[in-house]
C-alpha cells in the first residue's frame, strides 16, 4: 500500500523538561505542537526558531504528516490502517534516515534531521509513496 506526505517548511525542535515542567511560553503553537510527559521527563515538539539556546534540544528537524485517505484514521484494525508506520520507516531505515515519530488521534508525523528532509523525500518516492508541501490552513 502506498500512503500520501505533506513536508511542511517550518525548522521543528524536541526540547526535553524536567518531569512535571510547565509547558514554557516560548513554546509557541507551529506546524507541528506536541507535549508528552512521563515520569521521567516532558518533551515538548514546537518550532525550532522559539527554543533558547541553552534549552536541552535536538534541532532542526522537518516534519512530514501522514495524509488521512479518508478524513481521520481509524482504530479499529478491521479498517487495514495496519502497518502505515511501518510501510514508512523501512525505507528511511534503509536510507540511513533518523526519525522522531509521533502520532496524533488523525494521522502519525514523522519528523527528519533536516539534512536529510530530501534523502526521505527520495526514499518514500523509490517506495511508491507521494510527498507534496503541506497546504496551509487557513
Amino acid at each position: 500500500m502506498s500512503y500520501r506526505l505533506a513536508r511542511f517548511p517550518e525548522s521543528i525542535a524536541v526540547v526535553r523538561l524536567g518531569p512535571g515542567a510547565e509547558i514554557p511560553a516560548w513554546a509557541e503553537s507551529s506546524s507541528v505542537f506536541s507535549i508528552t510527559a512521563t515520569a521521567t521527563e516532558t518533551s515538548v515538539v514546537c518550532a525550532a526558531r522559539s527554543v533558547p539556546k541553552k534549552a536541552r534540544h535536538q534541532a532542526p528537524f522537518t516534519a512530514f504528516s501522514v495524509v488521512p485517505e479518508q478524513g481521520s484514521a481509524d482504530f479499529d484494525l478491521s479498517a487495514g490502517v495496519t502497518g502505515v508506520l511501518a510501510a514508512l520507516l523501512a525505507p528511511l531505515a534503509e536510507a540511513g534516515v533518523s526519525v522522531f515519530v509521533l502520532s496524533t488521534f488523525d494521522t502519525d508525523w514523522i519528523l527528519v534531521p533536516k539534512g536529510d528532509a530530501d534523502k526521505a523525500e527520495e526514499a518514500w518516492r523509490r517506495s511508491g509513496h507521494d510527498v507534496a508541501p503541506a497546504v496551509p490552513v487557513v
